[in-house]
């Protein structure tokens, strides 16, 4: 009978094949698509917005498939495709990753398996050569397995040290009791510890076929010549039928309430609900109807302008047969939990009692598809949404969903309502915080014993396909010119066109710093007017200022950050709504106060929190005492502020001469210029500037200090040094190209290299290097095992010495130049990120097109300049080490 019906499904396997074969490719205005013999599907989307292209290989399987009893069988095999295939060594790889800038990474789903590049276009071969290798074949040595498990496993201990992952995990255990999607696609250290390479390799053998994949390519490409090149590298890859998948059928849902520990500064209650699935006709009216209770005109919202929440909403998460739709309420520590869990369904009652406002249903609708539009500004944001459509949610195309939502009525949503939006088989969850104890010093820093000496990591030999990345240092683009204005009043405009979609993106900060611009006593003020915003203006209250941003779909946030996506032809009323948010904030009496005592709320649990003891530990340990950063809000403070001083704060920071605005999109500078003038051009200030530069701080002396969170079960390391050194000082370049070769370019760079392929201490580390105008900091941040904790240190140290006494080789100076440079092309794959980086350099006073000078730098840089910058100014025995995990027994 088994081999009967493998022989059937063999057959009907081949015929499949065949008739795909014979699809002519279809091609919209900027889409091309084609399905290989072999079954591999191919969608190539163009766009120009910058010259990159990002590359996701979606494989159709995951944590469902993964065998009984081993539930992170698909994350482990995703994790060891880093570690070699036949034709391509681990250390080839991890040179090609940081040859084309570092962007290569992996997610594992309960569906779906994601590899996922961003590279320059020209690089876009490498990729495919790549990826076309590891479907072939996989090594999934024991030796390479068993040096991979302590990074996963390090994964899971970071995980498991979040309250809200853990949250999500006992939410889908309630609702798909009983199914496949019960365990989520992380694993666990004991499953782990039963797995072996022979495994691993079945299941890259079963499931990593040509015929279960997608693959996804969107950039500044030319289709034809790239079709080509997927043709030629994977046509020839053969196709085998992948085993039968589990089947999923839902169990009746069942009441019950999931109370667990948290780290977080407030309590969190919910409210799940079952939801549609993707394959459920109703999925966008459950879309819609997520959307409209997540809505800041909504009951949900009100909760928080009616002082009973810190904050409130609904979220969904989906898959084939189902989904979750959860109502949350942040609330403070020592809150009425069962209250406000009755509150929230008591909303949802009346929803399903009285029906879903026809005005909100529109709203949600006008932003879905809007939102559809904004994402063409992201190259690989737009590369997620084709993956998603096509590889998640069986689709077509994302414009499925976008139709999918114009046909959805009021009644649709209601009937959706009625059926999922049951409150007697809800799951109702708490999470409540415990505080943290205070930071304790350490005894001194105890150096680990590893057996091993740091050495250089040596780039490998790279096939010929790939032999082009490491013989010359890649050219940085000058990239678009953006226009550049100032107003009479000061401010100043950055206007940058772009064509890839019918919207307009407007991103603006007004240089500020609370640490030297809040009064004496009043520390908490920029909070309040923070949370002011929201209220409206002087024109439109709160629900009304709303519904005019719903009316034209457009996402705002006012603030000294302030933000604005709306499509073209809402461009100047989108900014005028924002101007008038900015400028007139309605600041109302009623709201201040409700504001007021929900921070004095907020503020109390945070100062008990870990997050924050960690950074005030830190702040602590590298600046003197009487600092400007050691300032910060209590509930006393917050107290004694008045709506005055709200108002004097707002008038003194708001100024349009230390104000930048990045207007980027479907726009030309004509009107950009036009429209921001004619809504902030009249904005203007009288008082004398305001200071907004911190003062220069002397070298810190070496601390340690350990933070307990009874939550963590792994520990969350930060250490940190001050620098003699500024953003203008010459040596920031040299010490940028040594940063990259510490970090930066996963198995190819120092740190990765020695911390988590050889010794598997942890599953992140990275260094960092923050340089301002007046102070800087450098850093390494790293997770692991709390008896690993020295360990980890001895290593970063070593690394660091050795940067200090001997030049980098000429291969890892080269490698580290590169990466530096194809990072510097790919912070640039979406309007935001070009505004925000253009919003930077304002603001710091540095040339727009810096990034261009800062090449030009790197390419010049040597060996010997990398070791004396590093010699000069880094002290790896200077560092302030902060801690945060269990607190240990001696």
């Amino acid at each position: 009978m088994k081999s009967t019906c493998n022989h059937v499904l063999g057959l009907i396997f081949t015929i499949v094949i065949l008739v795909m074969s014979l699809i002519v490719p279809a091609r919209g205005a900027e889409i091309t698509r084609s399905t290989l013999q072999n079954g591999l599907r191919v969608v190539i989307v163009r766009n120009t917005l910058a010259p990159v292209v990002a590359v996701q290989l979606n494989y159709l399987v995951g944590s469902v498939e993964s065998p009984p009893g081993f539930p992170g069988m698909a994350h482990a095999q995703e994790h060891m495709m880093f570690r070699g295939s036949p034709g391509l060594s681990a250390d080839q790889l991890a040179t090609i990753i940081a040859a084309t800038g570092g962007e290569f990474n992996a997610d594992t789903q309960q569906m779906v398996t994601q590899y996922f590049a961003t590279v320059a276009a020209e690089d876009l071969d490498s990729v495919l050569n790549v990826e076309a290798i590891r479907m072939r074949g996989i090594i999934d040595s024991q030796k390479g397995w068993m040096e991979e498990r302590g990074a996963i496993e390090q994964e899971v201990q970071r995980d498991l040290s979040s309250p809200e992952y853990l949250l999500s995990v006992r939410l889908q255990e309630e609702i798909f009791a009983g199914t496949p999607y019960a365990h989520d696609a992380l694993g666990t250290r004991s499953s782990f510890d039963q797995t072996t390479a022979a495994m691993l390799q079945k299941f890259h053998s079963d499931w990593y076929s040509p015929n279960n994949a997608i693959l996804i390519i969107v950039g500044d490409v030319e289709p034809e010549r790239t079709l080509k090149m997927v043709r030629h590298l994977f046509r020839a890859i053969p196709a085998h039928p992948v085993p039968s998948r589990p089947e999923v059928k839902l169990q009746t849902l069942k009441p019950a309430f999931i109370e667990l520990d948290s780290n977080l500064s407030y309590s969190l209650a919910v409210v799940a609900y079952r939801f549609p699935g993707y394959e459920n006709p109703d999925y966008a009216a459950g879309q819609v109807l997520g959307d409209v209770l997540s809505s800041q005109r909504g009951n949900l919202y009100a909760l928080v302008p009616e002082g009973k929440a810190l904050s409130a909403g609904f979220e969904n998460m989906t898959l084939m047969k189902g989904g979750v739709g959860f109502a949350t309420a942040a609330f403070p520590q020592g809150g009425d939990s069962t209250a406000l869990i009755a509150t929230l369904k008591d909303i949802i009652a009346g929803y399903v009692k009285n029906g879903i406002p026809l005005e909100l249903v529109t709203a949600a609708k006008r932003h879905e598809i809007a939102d559809a539009e904004f994402q063409k500004n992201s190259i690989s944001g737009l590369a997620f949404a084709w993956s998603q459509a096509l590889a998640v949610e069986g689709r077509n195309s994302p414009d499925d969903d976008i139709e999918a939502i114009r046909r959805v009525t009021v009644d649709d949503v209601n009937r959706v309502a009625r059926t999922f939006l049951t409150n007697d088989t809800a799951i109702t969850a708490l999470l409540t915080p415990h505080p943290s104890g205070k930071p304790v010093e350490s005894r001194g820093f105890s150096r680990g014993k590893e057996s091993f000496v740091s050495k250089n990591v040596t780039p490998a030999m790279l096939p010929k396909w790939a032999d082009k990345l490491t013989k010359s240092l890649p050219k940085v683009a000058n990239g678009r010119r953006p226009s550049v204005f100032r107003f009479a009043n000061g401010l100043r405009l950055i206007v940058v066109p772009t064509t890839t979609s019918d919207s307009i993106g407007v991103y603006g900060e007004v240089k500020n710093n609370p640490y030297l611009e809040t009064p004496p006593g009043k520390e908490g003020v920029s909070e309040l007017l923070d949370g002011l915003f929201s209220y409206g203006t002087t024109t439109l209250n709160r629900l009304d200022f709303q519904a005019a941003l719903d009316e034209i779909a457009a996402e705002e946030s006012a603030g000294a950050s302030f933000f604005l996506n709306i499509l073209k032809a809402h461009f100047a009323r989108g900014v005028e709504l924002l101007a008038d948010n900015i400028l007139h904030p309605a600041l109302p009496i009623d709201a201040f106060k409700v504001v007021q005592t929900e921070t004095a709320a907020a503020v109390a649990g945070e100062l008990q929190s870990p997050a924050w003891l960690v950074g005030q530990a830190l702040n602590k340990g590298l600046y003197p005492m009487g600092d400007p950063t050691l300032r910060h809000a209590t509930p006393k403070s917050i107290a004694a502020i008045t709506l005055t001083d709200v108002k004097a704060y707002h008038q003194t920071v708001f100024r349009p001469d230390l104000t930048t605005i990045v207007v980027i999109g479907s726009v030309t500078p004509a009107e950009a210029k036009k429209v921001i003038g004619k809504y902030f051009g009249s904005w203007h200030t009288t008082s004398p500037r305001p200071a907004t530069e911190l003062p220069p701080v002397p070298l810190n002396k070496t601390t340690a200090v350990r933070v307990p969170d009874k939550n963590r079960v792994q520990d969350e390391v930060t250490l940190a040094e001050t620098l003699g050194i500024t953003r203008k000082n010459p040596d920031y370049y040299p010490l940028q190209v040594g940063l990259h070769v510490l970090s930066g370019g996963f198995y190819a760079t120092r740190l990765y290299h020695d911390l988590r392929e050889r010794a598997g201490l942890v599953y992140t580390v990275e260094a960092f290097l923050h340089a301002g105008n007046t102070r800087s900091l450098f850093g390494v941040f790293y997770g692991c095992d709390p008896q690993n904790v020295s360990k980890a240190r001895t290593l970063v140290e070593r690394n660091i010495y050795k940067m200090q006494k001997e030049p980098v080789s000429m291969a890892e100076l080269r490698q580290a130049k590169t990466l530096l440079l194809r990072q510097m092309l790919l912070s640039n794959t979406s309007t935001g990120s070009i505004a925000v980086d253009l919003l930077g350099l304002s603001l710091n006073g540095l040339p727009l097109d810096e990034p261009s000078r800062a090449a030009r730098k790197y390419r010049t840089i040597t060996a010997h300049q990398v070791r004396k910058a590093f010699k000069r100014w880094i002290r790896p025995d200077g560092f302030v080490q902060v801690t945060r995990g269990q607190l240990l027994t001696e």
